[in-house]
């Protein structure tokens, strides 16, 4: 049984950092294969791509220069630093699997077929 637990969401400040985490098990096949995304969805929008990596990596511009997507692979986790967050950062933060996964579809929500339940990040202003 696959499962991507996510943690690290919490209640911070604007302008604070936070990491989240994704940890895999039950994967079919050797993580470092696997394209690893974080994507979110705050109330009422669609879930939209964040961040993603294979061995390269592919970031909403959105977010560019303020987080950074990272992988242990020995570990089978996936991390997202958050820098210099902002209200609009809101949001129920996801992370989601998907095989050999090419570069240039790494931001495609439907491309990946394993997913998270979840953590929320909320930032307050």
């Amino acid at each position: 049984q696959v499962q991507l637990v996510e943690s690290g969401g919490t209640l911070v400040q604007a302008g604070e950092s936070l990491t989240l985490s994704c940890t895999a098990s039950g994967l079919p096949f050797t993580f470092s294969n696997y394209a690893m995304g974080w994507f979110r969805q705050a109330p009422g929008k669609e879930r939209e791509f964040v961040a993603a990596i294979r061995g390269s990596y592919d970031q909403a511009d959105s977010v560019k220069g303020r987080f950074t997507i990272s992988r242990d692979n020995a570990k089978k986790t996936v991390s997202l630093q958050m820098n210099g967050l902002k209200p609009e950062d809101t949001a129920l933060y996801y992370c989601a699997a998907s095989y050999g996964l090419a570069y240039r579809n790494l931001g495609k929500r439907t491309e990946y077929n394993y997913w998270g339940q979840g953590t929320q990040v909320t930032v307050s202003s």
